[in-house]
């Protein structure tokens, strides 16, 4: 049996962690008199504002690009490029890069000017130093967002269009992407586990896509949705007379799938006796449907999804351990959401474009609250929860306001439960960071080995998806 521990989602870059990460403000801070440079600089540090100081205008101005990600603030007399001509020369390299002009008196009327064709504000000589921290510290949170919306944007539409299911960087699931490539044209039948919306049937999507029978029917059938009276038949087919009100022939869905793939979602609900038959298609790979004597041959694959842990001996009474084992050839589980919050930035921006593009609208701006909120939501519905709520910002529609997150877990989060949270994160990043290595991992952290492991189990953490193959 060949298992694989998370779901297979593509691209391989780095995790895109830029929510998650603090935030410290960034400015460039240019005048000629080298005593206030020297003094401003000093202060702006002490106040948590790293700072790019310089005694002229051109020999700042190669730092600013669009990918700029600080603010600008400028004595307006200086020689050669003076603040005024910077303030242009910036705007016409973007326009959102904030600027704020330091002036004196007779200044004045012209940095309100420029404040009209955008500049961000202007500080009147002499000011206070908790006016430009101030200013600094709005100005770079602006800036923050800007810079967020446009990676979101550009997230959202970047994705290749035969990987668009598949969004995500961890080793983890770089491992499973391979896996499916793997296994696509091995004609193994798949058993794919995992909770309500975590994607199950995009795993058969994928499987089927990637493999030689893309050109052949991929025929999905809910279990959990066919009352029990006509699963038989929906499954087998039947002929015509073979029951009360089986008035014509019909052929079954499994038949129907041969030559592609069949797709079984919520299989643990199929009754046993279906099971039964079921079990003897997979093996021999021939149908014989209800009132019919003829045996018909079959070439087809079979994917089954479940949420349940079929292995587990609390399943026997409804689930038959022979079919478990034909089809635990290979399996491949689907991590809840919450246990691969890295990937979340990535999959939220995918689904706001999927959204744009579905509702013809563009993506909106996005607010620290919307951000915050999608990076430490639990997402009981995982995905497909997730994609919904791309939706409904898109649309504009959200049912609520957002609500404070941080504020809502700590009203509602015991301390207890609160440091639990917080060590099962720091130690998934840890062995991520040190790519599942269990001696550099103990280094790191500053435990005993002993604890280490029993903190794995407890938390659920399996240490095989941190490390490379």
């Amino acid at each position: 049996m060949t298992r694989a521990s998370e779901f297979p989602l593509s691209a391989p870059e780095p995790a895109d962690d830029r929510l998650r990460q603090p935030f410290q403000p960034h400015a460039v801070f240019i005048d000629d008199d080298e005593e206030l440079r020297r003094a401003n600089a000093q202060t702006l540090k002490l106040h948590g504002i790293s700072v790019d100081a310089h005694d002229s205008a051109r020999s700042a101005l190669p730092a600013l690009t669009r990918a700029f990600d600080g603010v600008v603030v400028s004595d307006i007399r200086m020689p050669d490029i003076d603040g005024l001509q910077l303030f242009r020369r910036v705007r016409d390299i973007d326009p959102d890069i904030p600027v704020i002009l330091i002036t004196g008196h007779g200044d004045i009327a012209t940095a309100v000017q420029c404040m009209q064709d955008g500049a961000y504000d202007f500080l009147a000589k002499p000011y206070a130093a908790d006016r430009l921290i101030t200013a600094i510290t709005h100005a770079a949170e602006k800036r923050h967002l800007v810079l967020e919306n446009r990676r979101l944007r550009e997230a959202a539409f970047a994705v290749e269009a035969d990987e668009v299911p598949f969004i995500g960087a961890t080793p983890a699931m770089q491992r499973i992407k391979q896996t499916l490539r793997h296994i696509a044209d091995a004609d193994v039948d798949v058993l794919v586990e995992g909770e309500t919306g975590t994607g199950k049937e995009v795993v058969a999507t994928a499987l089927h896509r990637l493999s030689r029978r893309r050109d052949r029917p991929l025929v999905a059938i809910n279990c959990g949705a066919l009352p029990e009276s006509v699963i038989e038949s929906e499954l087998f087919g039947h002929e015509a007379g073979a029951f009360t009100g089986a008035q014509k022939k019909r052929i079954g869905r499994i038949e129907h799938a041969s030559g592609g793939t069949l797709f079984l979602d919520e299989i643990e609900s199929m009754p046993l006796a279906v099971q039964v038959k079921l079990l003897r298609v997979l093996e021999s790979r021939q149908i014989t449907p209800l009132g019919s004597n003829d045996v018909r041959n079959l070439d087809l694959r079979v994917v089954a999804a479940t949420k349940e842990d079929l292995g587990s001996p609390a399943i026997r009474a409804k689930f038959r351990e022979d079919l478990f084992y034909r089809l635990n050839v290979v399996t491949i589980r689907i991590p809840p959401l919450r246990e691969r919050r890295e990937d979340i930035p990535l999959l939220f921006a995918h689904y706001l474009g999927h959204a744009s593009r579905r509702f013809q609208r563009d993506i909106p701006e996005m607010p620290a609250a919307i951000k915050q909120y999608v990076m430490t939501h639990d997402w009981p519905g995982n995905v497909r929860e997730l994609a919904h709520f791309a939706e409904r910002v898109v649309l504009g529609v959200l049912n609520a306001p957002v609500p404070d997150t941080a504020a809502v877990s700590a009203s509602t989060q015991s301390l207890p439960e609160r440091m639990e949270r917080f060590e099962a994160q720091l130690i998934r990043e840890t062995l991520e960071a040190h790519r599942g290595d269990i001696k550099a991992t103990l280094e790191s952290l500053g435990i005993p080995r002993k604890t280490f492991y029993d903190k794995l189990q407890r938390h659920g953490i399996d240490r095989q998806q941190y490390m490379p193959q």
